[in-house]
């Protein structure tokens, strides 16, 4: 629930990834919400900014980043207390990242010279305010998550150590048995960075990331279940034979 509410472009947002997840929807179903909404806001495109993310497989996926007044648009619809709870958590998660912006103004640049200029900048203040404000800017660096290209190096990683694996140990693997070394990989990576979902990864867990996958070998279980769906399919052939 930390990650309820994100900064972007000096504006406090969410996500619509993040509302499905947290409101326990299918997110067709929220962009289906939003989409719905298109046609009764004329300033739609200044409360929901249509984005891309890649999925757990680095393909393109549709998103929508949405501000706060994008977010109770679409949450007027959500009933019942569960939906009011989380309505509530929203609105304080929104609060607080507007008055972080609205009290220290820090944009972080993506260019790292631009990173140092702004400490730089920083020891010209006051040791107590260098302190803070050196603080603020690495959690704002480490907490923003991976860009796309960090983020499909990642996938593409992912996808080459599963296809390095299948043809080490036997390159006729099932495409359910190779859903299996995913799905081992994937909780593997959110277990050691501490996130639910691949997508969430921040810029502090990339190296993190890069190098369990280097070392990653799927799990015994994993690989017990992967022999067993092969004896499964050999014995069916058997018979068929």
């Amino acid at each position: 629930m930390n990650e309820l509410v994100i900064m972007k472009d000096q504006q406090a947002v969410t996500t619509s990834l993040q509302v499905a997840e947290v409101f326990g929807k299918e997110h067709k179903n929220v962009l289906r919400d939003i989409s719905n909404l298109n046609s009764d806001r004329l300033n739609f495109e200044q409360i929901f900014m249509e984005s891309t993310e890649p999925d757990l497989y680095g393909r393109d996926r549709r998103i929508y980043y949405m501000n706060r007044d994008g977010f109770t648009l679409l949450a007027m619809g959500f009933t019942g207390k569960k939906a009011l709870d989380f309505k509530l958590k929203y609105i304080e998660a929104f609060n607080n990242m507007e008055e972080v912006i609205k009290e220290e103004r820090i944009q972080l640049p993506s260019d790292p010279m631009k990173v140092l200029e702004l400490i730089f900048e920083a020891n010209k203040n006051t040791d107590k305010k260098v302190e803070r404000i050196d603080k603020d800017v690495d959690y704002l660096k480490n907490n923003q998550r991976l860009d796309q290209t960090e983020y499909s190096y990642i996938s593409r990683k992912v996808s080459n150590k599963v296809n390095e694996y299948s043809q080490v140990h036997g390159s006729t693997l099932t495409a359910p048995q190779r859903s299996k070394l995913f799905k081992d990989i994937n909780r593997g990576i959110n277990e050691v960075t501490g996130v639910k979902t691949r997508s969430q990864l921040r810029q502090k867990d990339f190296d993190i990331a890069d190098e369990f996958i280097d070392n990653w070998q799927p799990s015994t279980a994993t690989v017990q279940i992967i022999k067993q769906m092969s004896n499964v399919a050999d014995g069916q052939t058997t018979l068929g034979a």
